[in-house]
């Protein structure tokens, strides 16, 4: 079996996290995040869409407020309270450069050393991936390059956000080079933020239980690492 080396994050202090929905941060991510700041990291979540369509019986304009309280009961957990949802459409969002100023104006913002996604390959280890899920990935690589080009979205200068380099990539959900060693409080957390997402993940019938899916996440990933529990994630230097 290959070994995963453990991801050195001594030298990261700021970690923003990118997604297009939320709970998309829970599978697995989560608690890596808890980790993060049980260490004094800060941690920003940056949500693109408001998961408005993510519940069939039930409004948008519902299903956006309730996803959003359950999103931060689910940062609350794992100790972020830096959490920004934008309102870019639910099921429709495209790596346009409206899209990719946004993440660029996050990131020049709050200074990240890493940026986190979830993976944004057409196959996922669960199926096809959602459209969402890809294009918020592919949005996101090219607004960590557009963040550090002085001369790539200009008005953000004039708003007096200078260029800022983010200096490492972390995919989760993807084909593993690393991992992040984890604790079993990590691990309850992470869990513990995936249920704090209760009325979606109730419209959802056939979706594994939290309380399955996360421990079998992470000690997968620990057998990889030579560890109890770890995340593992594809890192690259940006």
């Amino acid at each position: 079996m290959t070994e995963l080396p453990l991801f050195d994050d001594r030298d990261i202090n700021r970690v923003l996290c990118v997604v297009a929905h939320p709970d998309d941060m829970e599978y697995g991510g989560s608690a890596a995040v808890a980790k993060w700041t049980d260490e004094g990291k800060e941690v920003a979540y940056l949500l693109l869409t408001r998961g408005e369509a993510g519940i069939r019986d039930r409004s948008p304009d519902e299903v956006a407020q309730l996803r959003a309280a359950e999103q931060r009961r689910a940062c609350n957990i794992v100790g972020v309270d830096d959490l920004e949802i934008l309102d870019f459409p639910d099921g429709l969002v495209e790596p346009s450069h409206e899209l990719r100023r946004a993440i660029a104006r996050k990131i020049r913002q709050f200074g990240p050393d890493a940026v986190v996604v979830t993976n944004f390959d057409l196959k996922a280890r669960w199926g096809l991936n959602h459209v969402d899920h890809r294009n918020a990935g592919v949005a996101t690589v090219d607004a960590i390059r557009d963040a550090d080009n002085p001369w790539i979205f200009t008005e953000l200068r004039d708003e007096g956000l200078e260029a800022w380099k983010a200096g490492h990539l972390l995919v989760n959900g993807g084909e593993p080079t690393h991992a992040v060693a984890l604790s079993a409080d990590h691990v309850d957390r992470g869990v513990r933020s995936l249920e704090a997402h209760e009325v979606y993940l109730e419209a959802l019938s056939d979706h594994p239980a939290p309380k399955d899916m996360i421990p079998s996440i992470a000690t997968s990933g620990g057998e990889l690492a030579g560890v109890d529990y770890a995340l593992p994630v594809a890192v690259f230097d940006m």
